[in-house]
């Protein structure tokens, strides 16, 4: 039953201790519904808002402009930078229903989805949210795996040569990552997982780093910038290859921007006055240029330095082989990263199927009741049986398919191609006329349908390259036998 933001004041908790919940005017420790105070600044959300962008996708950029060309290639970026920051602004709009600063609270996208829209369109919502949050978890321990296998690799051409075989399975090191987010599912919501964020923001700022330092260097020490102002020439792949890559490539930068997903969770641990919107307006325009900015330099560097052949992932498709310890550091900071966004990514999901069935069994012990018990160092811990053992499922059942389809990376794309519409574009656009009832056929009301219908044209093709990428993967395709 942990859901954003209740910091554990279950419901059957509130009920046992007989705590008293506040009128509607809230207290010292307690805001407007009841809930502990929250406590999130511009700062937190914007790390937290980070550590959900700035994912495995920053990598995929020098590929993507590579596909696309040096005029292209950033246009591109500026673009989905440009239309994410929009859409979330009037997403954040639609977290109080009502009025701005004293309306009702929507927790989730789908509770936001359902005060503004109702009906049918709540259960597509919740479908498309929890199916791509489903695929980002299996993208992550996928990209993880490939770099905790970069670094054993990496050590390997040390040692022997870069000219040697290095082959190396991903299995083992799925499993490590499994392990890992079993352990971390344990801890029961979102505000709880601040300093897992701060931490994650750090490391992927390390590795985007190394990555556009490694970048700048092979440039400057070949002396030349590569590429050319359409991306890879015909010849190199066919003209057919050329159109499907270029859509792929779309659907990259789609994934690299996706966070919308997240955003009324995110924007449900802050604090308020201000009001959280405009709080959340702040975090968005500090969060998108931050990480426009860094997608531009390293999608821009990486292309520059490799041109047609840039690799689809800038660290681990050895592009770069010197300094081997600075790769190792940069592979092991994305491991680190990725471990936290698992859990940023999840936690909606989680907190869904947790809520759905405290209230269908609400009398049940196993799902409603908590063992405390302390530990060393890090005080009292509450441990619920059903979110022990549902979490752990989940993660086993994600690592598995990860296990099974290792060329994920297309199917991520995909579902980063899928969710960019509906979730980041059109929703968003749908609640923000609802609420604010634009009139139909107005200026305003135009303006808003051409962005949604141009986005979802967009969509289609990243959707139709990516599924082109399965196809071509499914061809060479051995279960659980993955070596790079």
């Amino acid at each position: 039953m942990a859901k954003m933001g209740d910091n554990q004041l279950t419901h059957h908790q509130v009920f046992d201790v007989a705590v008293d919940v506040p009128p509607e005017g809230g207290s010292k420790c307690f805001d407007d519904d009841g809930r502990l105070k929250r406590t999130g600044t511009v700062w937190t959300a914007s790390a937290h808002i980070i550590t959900a962008v700035i994912g495995s996708g920053v990598l995929s950029l020098a590929w993507a402009t590579a596909q696309l060309g040096w005029v292209a290639g950033p246009s591109v970026m500026l673009l989905f930078s440009f239309v994410t920051y929009y859409t979330s602004t009037l997403l954040a709009a639609c977290y109080r229903t009502g009025d701005p600063v004293t309306g009702k609270r929507n927790y989730t996208y789908t509770d936001a989805v359902r005060s503004n829209l109702g009906g049918f369109k709540v259960k597509i919502c919740g479908f498309v949210q929890y199916l791509n949050l489903f695929g980002v978890a299996i993208g992550y321990t996928i990209a993880s795996s490939i770099s905790m296998v970069a670094i054993k690799r990496s050590n390997c051409f040390y040692k022997n040569g870069d000219t040697a075989p290095c082959h190396v399975n991903s299995n083992p090191y799925m499993i490590a990552f499994g392990i890992t987010e079993i352990i971390f599912s344990q801890i029961p919501n979102f505000d709880q997982l601040w300093w897992l964020s701060i931490v994650a923001a750090v490391m992927s700022f390390t590795y985007s780093s190394i990555g556009l330092g490694l970048g700048i260097a092979k440039v400057v020490e070949t002396g030349t910038i590569r590429g050319s102002m359409t991306g890879i020439s015909i010849g190199n792949v066919t003209e057919t290859q050329k159109i499907w890559r270029s859509f792929q490539a779309l659907g990259d930068i789609a994934f690299a921007y996706s966070y919308s997903l997240i955003l009324i969770e995110i924007q449900d641990t802050v604090k308020s006055p201000p009001s959280e919107a405009k709080t959340m307006k702040k975090a968005t325009i500090v969060s998108v240029a931050t990480t426009t900015l860094f997608y531009m330099l390293c999608g821009c560097m990486g292309y520059a330095a490799f041109g047609d052949s840039s690799p689809g992932n800038l660290l681990t498709g050895f592009g770069f082989f010197n300094p081997y310890w600075l790769i190792d550091i940069a592979n092991a900071a994305i491991v680190i990263h990725l471990v936290g966004a698992y859990q940023v990514f999840v936690q909606p999901l989680y907190a869904f199927v947790e809520k759905t069935a405290a209230e269908k069994y609400p009398h049940s012990h196993f799902i409603t009741k908590d063992i405390k018990f302390r530990i060393p160092g890090f005080g009292l811990f509450n441990l619920n049986l059903f979110r022990l053992v549902w979490r752990t499922c989940f993660v086993i059942l994600t690592t598995v398919i990860s296990m099974i389809l290792p060329f994920f990376n297309d199917v991520v794309g995909l579902l980063g191609a899928l969710g960019f519409w509906p979730l980041t574009v059109y929703f968003p656009v749908e609640m923000y006329i609802a609420t604010k009832r634009i009139p139909k056929w107005s200026t305003r009301w135009i303006s808003l349908q051409i962005l949604s219908g141009a986005c979802l044209i967009i969509t289609t093709a990243a959707a139709a390259g990516s599924i082109a990428g399965v196809i071509s993967d499914l061809k060479i395709y051995k279960p659980f036998k993955t070596s790079y």
